[in-house]
């Protein structure tokens, strides 16, 4: 079972993500005992995988949403880990072309360059055929405003998923599936470890 879960944030934003927030709360008021952590990342993704490799144990399990739900499907199946991905990018090195140049992360406070380099080095982290699509549980809602949601439906259509038409890029309603995420991830609270050693 998973002893660390580890969320991972999108594009421009933070450890302080309304969904990571949101879960943690309620892993804490469901008395789970696994080690959740909400990684600030950086804008540089080489320096960002390095931040969450170096969290990583075979008691991990991910969590990611958008362009954390690409490095989430990266780490997954690099290292044979669980992960829950919603509304992902897919191919963002193709999508972030356009956001070359000066950026502003508010969430951060930061200002940064994005260049062709970080392009590039998402487009290295390309998994091209997932080789343990059953490791990954794909939330997906058409209505996302950002990113194409038929793209991940294709991509991740050997893996389980629930599709929603409708919501939108911050995946309206993501409390609904608390349940189903930590069923998936093999993540169990206080009450269920008792019940175990019974």
């Amino acid at each position: 079972m998973a002893r660390k879960l580890i969320y991972i944030h999108g594009f421009n934003s933070s450890d302080q993500s309304f969904k990571a927030q949101q879960l943690g709360q309620w892993l804490a008021q469901q008395a789970f005992t696994c080690r959740y952590l909400t990684p600030r990342l950086h804008y540089d993704p080489a320096i960002a995988i390095v931040q969450l490799e170096q969290l990583i144990d075979p008691d991990t399990a991910l969590i990611g949403s958008s362009l954390g739900g690409y490095y989430a499907t990266y780490l997954a199946q690099q290292h044979g880990l669980r992960a829950v991905v919603v509304n992902p990018a897919v191919r963002p090195f193709e999508l972030l072309h356009d956001y070359l140049g000066p950026q502003y992360n508010p969430y951060q406070q930061q200002h940064y360059t994005l260049t062709h380099q970080h392009v590039e080095t998402l487009r290295q982290l390309y998994v091209e055929s997932l080789h343990s699509p059953e490791n990954i549980l794909l939330l997906q809602q058409s209505g996302d405003e950002v990113l194409p949601y038929q793209q991940a439906v294709n991509y991740f259509s050997a893996s389980p998923g629930h599709i929603e038409f409708g919501g939108d890029h911050s995946f309206m309603g993501f409390e609904r599936y608390f349940e189903t995420l930590v069923r998936f991830l093999n993540i169990t609270n206080t009450s269920e470890e008792n019940q175990i050693q019974l």
